[in-house]
């Protein structure tokens, strides 16, 4: 869970700005650093990968019903 949202959206501003937006290479190698990063720190892989998985269907439940009523006006 990101704890700043805020320092994490400045941060990816300021990166496009500085450096333009990343290519698929540079966007998986930027991936598969991060990834190595969070299983160094033994962050990574979740002990439970369907953790959290229910609260995440029922979100989606709802914000489809809403799009699904708010496209039929």
């Amino acid at each position: 869970m990101i704890k700043t949202p805020d320092l994490l959206k400045k941060l990816e501003d300021e990166f496009i700005r500085n450096e333009g937006r990343l290519n698929y290479r540079q966007s998986l190698k930027l991936f598969t650093d991060m990834w190595n990063e969070g299983v160094r720190l033994g962050i990574l892989p979740p002990k439970d990968p369907l953790e959290g998985l229910e609260v995440d269907i029922k979100i989606a439940k709802v914000l489809n019903s809403c799009l699904k009523n708010s496209s039929q006006k």
